[in-house]
């Protein structure tokens, strides 16, 4: 399930996390490149205190990210968004 990616990274580039910026689902990496089609609420998602998908990159800053950098990225988003829907479905069936 999380290898059914709902975001897309096609701008090519050096792959270097230099300033990141969310802006209209797009998540920067740099001037040029991003992940597209990001949610909002995979991006500002909290679990303990982090938001995993701002956390992962900014410990990254000043990396390139390689092949396999990229696709845990994109895991990472899947994983968040499958985690909110499965929350207010539980959400839902507690409150009937």
């Amino acid at each position: 399930m999380i290898e059914k990616y709902i975001t897309k990274y096609r701008v090519d580039g050096n792959n270097k996390v230099e300033k990141l910026k969310y802006e209209g689902s797009k998540v920067w990496i740099n001037g040029s490149q991003y992940f597209d089609n990001v949610p909002q609420l995979a991006w500002e998602f909290y679990i303990g205190g982090y938001q995993p998908a701002q956390k992962w990159l900014k410990d990254r800053k000043g990396r390139e990210l390689d092949f396999e950098d990229i696709l845990h990225y994109q895991k990472i988003i899947v994983t968040l968004t499958e985690t909110d829907r499965l929350m207010k479905e539980i959400d839902e069936i507690i409150s009937a």
